[in-house]
C-alpha cells in the first residue's frame, strides 16, 4: 500500500526526518513549514494523511484541524498530530476534537511508519502477557507458552490502550512499558472477576507508581463490594507493605454490570459468564473490527442436566463474527468429567460455539496449571482437527506470552 502524505511542521529538521522515513517505506510525502496555506495544499493534492505539529505560529495544529474538518466537498485525510508535547491533557483535548492520532517527538525511526499505518488503517494490536489460569507455573515445562496467569493488552489505532485482567502476566506488560518509557500513559483496565489469578499482580504494575499516568478500572460488583473495594482491599497493609494510596498515578474506578457503553469511538458490551461469582466477558468493537475476551466460563456438555440452550445461544450471539476470540479452554474433554462445576470449559464445547459464531480466530486461553507446553500442543491439535472436520472457517491458535496479533 503506497500512501500520499503531507507533513506540516515549522521545524525543518522534523519535516525532513518524517519525509525521509515515509519515502524510505515506499510512500510519497510533500512538506510545508507553515500552516498558512495548508488547506489550499490539501485541496490540491488530496493526501491520504496529514502529519501536523501542534505548536506553530499563526495557526496551530488543532486550529488547522478544525478549519480542515469544516471545509466541505473535499476528501478528508487522516489527521495525525506529531508533537513534542507529551501531556495527557493535550492528547485528550486533541482526540476529543476528533483528531485521528497523536504521536510524540522525537519519533522512533524503527516504529514511526508502522505507527502511522496503525492509525490510518484502524489496526487493533492484541498482545498476550499471561495465558495460564489458576496459578503461575514457571519452569522448563512451560517455557514456550509461558507460565504467567491472565493478562492481555489491546491497542486500538494508537488511540486507545486497554488491559484485560491483572494476573501475573501484567508484570511482564509492566516490564515492557517501563522499557519503552512511553509515559505519561492513559489506559483502561478491564477486570473479568476478582479471583486471585486475575488480580494478584495488580499491585506490581509499575506505571501505577509514575506520576502523570491515568487509569480507569472496570469490573463487576461482588455482593456489597464495588470494583474499587475489590481491588483495594487485598492491598491492606496486612498483606502488602503499601496500599493504593501510594500510587502516584491517577486511578478511577467504574463498576459495570451486563450492559453496553462507548469509550470515545469504541463500542463495548459486557455479558455475565457461567463462573462462580460475577464474571464478565467483554466484546470490543472499533469500526468493523471485533475483539472478544471470554474467561472464565463453563460450557456444559449437551448431555449434562445443567445444559441450557438459551445460554449457549446467548453466548454465540455475544461473540458473533469476532475477528479475535480469546476464550477459556481450560480442560480437555477427557479431563472435564472430573472438573464439572469448577467454572471452566471443555475444549470441544469451545470449538463448537466459536464455529457457530463464525469467529475468524479462536485463541485457546486460561490453561490448567497441570497442563504444560506439550499438553497445550495436544489441545491445539485437537481443536484444529475438530474445526477441519466441521469444514469451519474459524482458525485456531494457542498464543504464547509476548505474541502479537494484528486485526
Amino acid at each position: 500500500m503506497n500512501l500520499n502524505f503531507l507533513v506540516i511542521d515549522d521545524d525543518p529538521a522534523s519535516v525532513d526526518i518524517s519525509k525521509r522515513l515515509l519515502e524510505k517505506a515506499g510512500h510519497s510525502a510533500s512538506t510545508l513549514t507553515s500552516s498558512e496555506h495548508a488547506i489550499e495544499h490539501i485541496i490540491k493534492t488530496q493526501p491520504d494523511g496529514v502529519l501536523c505539529d501542534l505548536m506553530m505560529p499563526n495557526m496551530d495544529g488543532l486550529d488547522l484541524f478544525k478549519k480542515l474538518r469544516a471545509t466541505e466537498n473535499i476528501k478528508q485525510p487522516t489527521f495525525i498530530i506529531v508533537t513534542e508535547k507529551p501531556f495527557i491533557s493535550d492528547r485528550r483535548k486533541a482526540l476529543d476534537l476528533g483528531v485521528d492520532g497523536y504521536l510524540i517527538k522525537p519519533v522512533n525511526p524503527e516504529t514511526f511508519v508502522d505507527d502511522i499505518l496503525e492509525i490510518i488503517l484502524g489496526i487493533m494490536v492484541v498482545q498476550f502477557w499471561g495465558v495460564h489460569g489458576t496459578l503461575p507455573v514457571p519452569g522448563e515445562k512451560t517455557a514456550r507458552y509461558g507460565g504467567n496467569t491472565s493478562c492481555v493488552s489491546l491497542s486500538i489505532a494508537k488511540k486507545h490502550f486497554f488491559i484485560f485482567d491483572a494476573g501475573t502476566g501484567i508484570k511482564e506488560l509492566s516490564n515492557e512499558l517501563v522499557r519503552q518509557q512511553n509515559f505519561p500513559l492513559s489506559a483502561k483496565i478491564f477486570i473479568s472477576h476478582p479471583h486471585y489469578d486475575h488480580l494478584n499482580a495488580f499491585p506490581f504494575f509499575v506505571p501505577f507508581f509514575i506520576k502523570g499516568n491515568e487509569f480507569e478500572v472496570f469490573g463487576a460488583t461482588q455482593g456489597d463490594q464495588n470494583i474499587e473495594e475489590l481491588v483495594s482491599n487485598p492491598m491492606d497493609c496486612v498483606y502488602l507493605p503499601f496500599t493504593v494510596k501510594e500510587f502516584a498515578a491517577k486511578l478511577t474506578f467504574r463498576s459495570v454490570n451486563e450492559e453496553d457503553f462507548f469509550i470515545d469511538d469504541v463500542y463495548i458490551k459486557t455479558q455475565f459468564l457461567n463462573h462462580p461469582g460475577r464474571c464478565l466477558g467483554y466484546r470490543v468493537q472499533y469500526k468493523k473490527k471485533i475483539f472478544c475476551y471470554i474467561t472464565d466460563n463453563e460450557l456444559y456438555l449437551e448431555t449434562s442436566p445443567h445444559y441450557n440452550q438459551f445460554e449457549v445461544d446467548r453466548l454465540v450471539h455475544f461473540i458473533q463474527g469476532a475477528d479475535v476470540l480469546i476464550m477459556d479452554s481450560t480442560y480437555t474433554d477427557e479431563e472435564y468429567p472430573q472438573k464439572v462445576g469448577w467454572g471452566h470449559a471443555p475444549l470441544s464445547r469451545v470449538v463448537d460455539v466459536a464455529d457457530k459464531a463464525k469467529v475468524k480466530l479462536l485463541c485457546l486461553f486460561h490453561h490448567d496449571p497441570e497442563q504444560y507446553d506439550r499438553d497445550i500442543d495436544k489441545k491445539l491439535k485437537t481443536a484444529v482437527t475438530d474445526l477441519k472436520a466441521r469444514h469451519s472457517q474459524t482458525r485456531c491458535i494457542a498464543p504464547r506470552e509476548g505474541e502479537k496479533i494484528m486485526i
